[in-house]
């Protein structure tokens, strides 16, 4: 796998030399991939139930006595949740792509446009004070992207014991997510004696899976995972959860024994099969 120096000069080479044109064809091939997988998302989550209000208390998933309905109940629960904070990924990063084709071809972004792209840029933690706009829209394409749903639910299987954990039921924290400020979250029962972490409470559902996104596509633990996903867009436009998770290793203290879970997860519950995404 080329390290991220390469794979940076070569996007610069793309946007500031004779390649521009193969910017342009490159851009345009990922715009046109990106809006026909914005459009059958669209169509299969119309197809579903929808949340009128978000979900507050977490089902109660331990009542189920039989294990592999558990976890079915469990992925479907959350399949649907995952796939619409994708769905919103994928608009931001459509939105991206026109504004990456403008300037490939040598246009300069309009007023409009250039709003657009620093409200994208704060919102995603970016600072782009000192950037160039083709550096901006190289980084933002890297962190304004979709996390497979197969990866998603394995972390979450494993974060929240298959939604049965105290953390999860009591505050609807999936993703084993900490928080800092005294009174943010849940204390760990067996939280070392000099530790001040808590374990962050969320008001709902969609707002763990929105953090849990947030998470992965802006702190600089995850830049590697980043990387990793944006080759895989450029090489060969689908991502690969199983790969992919060889970038979670600083998601847990277990370090690579973490990513062997989720990988065995992952494969044991036939996620790739299942949750293509």
């Amino acid at each position: 796998m080329a390290s991220s120096t390469n794979l940076g000069t070569r996007l610069k080479r793309i946007f500031f030399t004779r390649e521009a044109p193969v910017a342009m064809l490159l851009s345009a091939v990922m715009l046109t991939l990106f809006a026909g997988a914005l459009e059958h998302r669209r169509q299969r989550l119309a197809a579903l139930e929808p949340v009128a209000e978000p979900i507050r208390v977490f089902p109660d998933f331990g009542s189920y006595a039989e294990v592999d309905a558990k976890k079915q109940m469990f992925l479907d629960f959350m399949e649907l949740y995952i796939d619409r904070q994708n769905e919103r990924v994928l608009q931001t990063r459509q939105r991206l792509l026109v504004l990456s084709e403008v300037v490939a071809g040598g246009a300069t972004l309009s007023d409009d446009d250039n709003a657009d792209l620093i409200e994208i840029a704060d919102r995603y933690f970016l600072d782009h004070g000192e950037m160039s706009v083709p550096d901006v829209l190289q980084e933002l394409l890297k962190r304004v992207d979709t996390i497979p749903t197969a990866l998603a639910l394995a972390q979450a299987a494993n974060e929240s014991a298959w939604g049965t954990s105290r953390f999860t039921i009591e505050a609807n924290n999936i993703f084993g997510q900490w928080c800092y400020d005294e009174g943010c979250g849940l204390v760990p029962l067996r939280r070392r004696a000099n530790a001040s972490h808590e374990v962050r409470a969320f008001d709902s559902v969609e707002a763990a899976v929105r953090a849990y996104f947030m998470n992965l596509n802006t702190h600089d633990q995850y830049e590697n995972f980043r990387e990793m996903r944006h080759q895989m867009r450029i090489q060969r436009g689908r991502l690969d959860p199983l790969v992919l998770a060889y970038g979670l290793e600083g998601y847990s203290e277990r370090g690579q024994h973490y990513v062997d879970l989720v990988q065995t997860i992952i494969k044991q519950n036939n996620l790739v099969e299942k949750y293509s995404s």
